[in-house]
């Protein structure tokens, strides 16, 4: 019983194996990029699809983006894991959210966010065992993850959580 109170209480002050500053990604336009750019900033992550019921987050999060940007940078991750809601290309994705919603926060190339294929920053956020904090599910587009200056998960908002709700908004 001693040892399992001992590896709990190792495992609860281990930091997480992998730092989230050390995750690559490319941009919408194909720059390769890096999260330790962001350090000293809140990061909100979301995934994001150009056809789904809750695209119109998109002029939420930029609101969030320009209220808010010298503090924290809000990274769009366009998956086409739910339903197909993300058919479009790089170029076309960002030509929909600048037309439609003015999007001027860093949209990225499109990744993978669940199964085999499951890009380092999803695998990330969604595992304890990388993270240190919990293990996390993205169960639709625009699931979002609130990171803090220093590069520690601070929280997971499902879907219907508006990107200006209080539960974001009291956190930056």
């Amino acid at each position: 019983m001693l040892n399992v109170f001992l590896i709990t209480l190792f495992t609860m002050l281990t930091p997480p194996v992998t730092n989230i500053y050390d995750i690559k990604f490319r941009s919408i336009d194909g720059q390769e990029m890096s999260l330790e750019q962001f350090r000293g900033k809140k990061i909100l992550i979301v995934n994001t699809a150009s056809e789904c019921g809750y695209t119109p987050q998109y002029k939420q999060l930029e609101e969030l983006h320009k209220t808010f940007g010298d503090k924290l940078v809000v990274i769009g991750f366009p998956c086409n894991d739910f339903g197909g809601q993300e058919p479009g290309t790089e170029k076309e994705i960002a030509a929909f959210c600048e037309k439609n919603f003015g999007v001027s926060f860093l949209m990225t190339a499109k990744i993978t966010v669940k199964g085999d294929k499951k890009h380092p920053l999803y695998q990330w956020l969604t595992s304890k065992s990388l993270n240190g904090v919990k293990d996390a599910e993205v169960r639709w587009n625009f699931t979002k993850f609130l990171i803090d200056e220093k590069g520690n998960f601070i929280e997971v908002y499902p879907s219907a959580v508006s990107p200006l709700d209080e539960k974001i908004i009291s956190k930056l």
